[in-house]
């Protein structure tokens, strides 16, 4: 049994799904995954399924849901699921299933919150010293630097990369907010999102650690 869940939002990830799932069971520490599948069109969760009955019954597993809801709401869906298992888990990640979040980076995280307990939020950061945008494009490298530091300047929140996707959460840290008035859908919800996180962050007994990745533009693996 693993103390640490993943979540893995997917819509039309067929090119990679079976891909990031071996990869992410291949680290040599036992990480259980959530596919949150908004009813991708392509197969994806027929991809997953077929995962689960031939490889992974005791750790891989799916929720789909009917049409194209956000990863906002995927996310809030993700984690009101892991908090409810019999399993406790104690950490639970938010990763992109395009390998734009390198697997072998979830080692880190975990090692993070799980070595400090202290700290209810590891961030896979982009914007402290040894993370990376490799690949992106000098408009779009500009639009991602401003939104965190808008994020930044409306929550006071205490990390370089507010808006960043590869997250662990402590299970506790969780359990402070309220998932159910978190009303962004899409990308937006990381603004609102990160905003409740700050208010537990600063007010409460919870730390923040920030460690560097570099973060592929579209890094497909075919």
């Amino acid at each position: 049994m693993s103390d640490s869940l993943i979540l893995i939002p997917t819509y039309n990830e067929k090119e990679n799904i079976a891909r990031i799932i071996r990869a992410v069971f291949a680290l040599g520490q036992r990480f259980d995954v959530l596919i949150i599948d908004d009813g991708s069109p392509d197969g994806t969760a027929d991809i997953v399924r077929q995962l689960q009955a031939e490889e992974f019954a005791d750790c891989l597993y799916l929720e789909v849901r009917q049409g194209k809801l956000g990863l906002g709401t995927a996310y809030i869906h993700g984690f009101k699921w892991a908090l409810a298992q019999a399993n406790n888990y104690q950490y639970i990640f938010e990763m992109d299933a395009d390998f734009s979040h390198p697997p072998s980076d979830l080692l880190h995280l975990y090692a993070a919150c799980a070595g400090d307990e202290k700290i209810g939020v590891s961030v896979g950061s982009r914007y402290v010293r040894g993370g990376k945008l490799v690949n992106w494009a000098f408009k779009r490298r500009f639009l991602s630097r401003g939104a965190p530091i808008y994020v930044q300047c409306v929550t006071f929140m205490p990390v370089k990369d507010p808006t960043a996707g590869f997250v662990c959460y402590r299970r506790a840290f969780l359990e402070q907010l309220d998932m159910d008035k978190i009303g962004f859908v899409g990308y937006a919800y990381t603004k609102p999102f990160a905003g409740k996180a700050a208010l537990k962050l600063n007010c409460c007994d919870n730390n923040l650690s920030s460690l560097p990745i570099l973060n592929p533009l579209q890094a497909k693996q075919h």
